[in-house]
């Protein structure tokens, strides 16, 4: 049917892309230790971009099986859009190879009836229960899903690619009620399929987490050297990150406007990659056909690189990074594939001071002042080998500031979904 849908546009005077995807998903919520709700989606579609004398047209119609009539009248009413529209149309890319990426996808999930995964379900359930029990002031809660993805793109400067993946998660979420309430939670995603053993350590980590979270005071106003835990760390970088789209440098919304400034200190190495081996950020070819590559934004300290869809990168002069992310429905924007932090030299495994472990409310903060205030779910003080939690205070300060207050990056890794980082060590303020 695509076939058909290129044929029909290639009589058109026009230029024109296609991407399509069709995808399944099975999800299961488990609340108070229980299954309690299943759930099963599919979902099909076709993305048209019609450019037409400089002007850009889009649709969509769900479903990947239609006949000549719906094609013909699809196509036409794009080019119709096109020849109405004022979006700019700025070009598609050319043909290129894409990125080899390794364990994108699983047969194992993909094989997976939807029987078989309510049953895996259903023994998560119990083995929350199971580990719920002797754990009176404890409420345990889960979801667990499984995810394929069959998606392709072609245009009229000769692209044309398919790839699928595969996809699992697993949330746990522990609540400790006594004379306070503490809460704990725990979150991974994967392209492969996982190990029971591995639902077992995400219920273990929430129950540990809650019970830190239950004993947590609020610490008294500190400033001084702060170790970032990576789940921390991902908010903060999020914030700078906004600075390095594309579409924010364009626009003027960026607190950057060229390659080579210094923006952090040299312990600092932050990159893209789309091209992680079983990376849940990777793809082998972005949503516009452009290769995932392996972007470096900061290099010891020096800006490298922006995020590039195809559009900002010819409005900026630069080659397109491959961040263009979409699904059907959607134009391509500028997004992220897999964000790596490079481990450094230092072992923080012995630290003794401020611990910040997680933190909410980055959406709060202004990504071009670089100022934040974001609420503390849960630190801890390390001292002479004891560990004291604490929690809502609030970590303060400027983003800009911050990364240039850092001192020392960790040896190890650890990944939170698509962002890979180490424990970092800086300087900062709590009250």
């Amino acid at each position: 049917m695509i076939e058909r849908l290129i044929g029909i546009l290639e009589r058109e005077n026009v230029e024109w892309e296609l991407y399509w995807e069709k995808s399944r998903n099975g999800s299961f919520r488990i609340e108070n230790e229980r299954l309690e709700r299943s759930q099963r989606k599919f979902q099909s579609g076709i993305g048209l971009r019609v450019g037409y004398r400089g002007k850009l047209g889009f649709s969509y119609i769900t479903g990947l099986n239609h006949d000549k009539e719906t094609l013909e009248e699809f196509a036409k009413r794009t080019v119709k859009l096109a020849k109405v529209s004022e979006v700019p149309f700025r070009g598609f890319p050319s043909e290129k190879s894409p990125a080899k990426v390794k364990g994108l996808y699983d047969k194992r999930i993909d094989d997976i009836p939807f029987e078989d995964a309510h049953a895996i379900a259903r023994d998560f359930a119990e083995k929350i229960a199971e580990l719920k029990a002797g754990r009176k002031k404890y409420t345990l809660s889960g979801s667990l899903a499984f995810g394929v993805n069959f998606y392709g793109i072609a245009n009229s400067n000769g692209i044309f690619l398919e790839d699928r993946s595969t996809g699992m998660s697993v949330s746990t979420y522990a609540v400790k009620k006594g004379t306070k309430t503490g809460s704990g939670s725990y979150y991974q995603s994967y392209r492969s399929l996982q190990p029971f053993e591995e639902l077992e350590v995400a219920v273990e980590k929430a129950v540990e987490e809650a019970h830190m979270n239950y004993m947590a005071e609020k610490l008294p106003p500190y400033k001084g050297e702060l170790l970032l835990e990576p789940q921390a760390f991902r908010a903060i970088v999020g914030i700078f990150l906004e600075n390095l789209f594309g579409d924010n440098v364009y626009h003027g919304r960026s607190r950057f406007t060229k390659i080579g400034e210094k923006v952090s200190s040299e312990e600092l190495t932050l990159i893209d990659d789309a091209t992680v081996d079983g990376g849940v950020g990777s793809y082998p070819f972005d949503g516009e056909g452009n290769p995932g590559k392996k972007t470096v934004l900061v290099e010891r300290g020096t800006l490298k690189g922006f995020l590039l869809d195809e559009t900002y990168a010819r409005l900026l002069g630069i080659e397109s990074t491959g961040n263009a992310v979409r699904d059907f429905r959607t134009v391509p924007h500028v997004g992220t594939s897999n964000v790596v932090v490079e481990p450094g030299e230092e072992s923080l495994d012995d630290f003794e001071g401020v611990v910040v472990k997680k933190v909410f409310g980055e959406h709060t903060a202004n990504p071009i002042s670089g100022d934040f205030s974001l609420t503390v779910e849960l630190g801890y003080v390390v001292k002479d080998g004891d560990v004291r939690p604490f929690k809502d205070n609030m970590l303060v300060g400027n983003v800009f500031e911050l990364f240039n207050l850092v001192v020392a990056v960790g040896k190890e890794f650890e990944r939170v979904g698509s962002f890979y980082s180490p424990r970092i060590l800086g300087i900062g303020k709590i009250v």
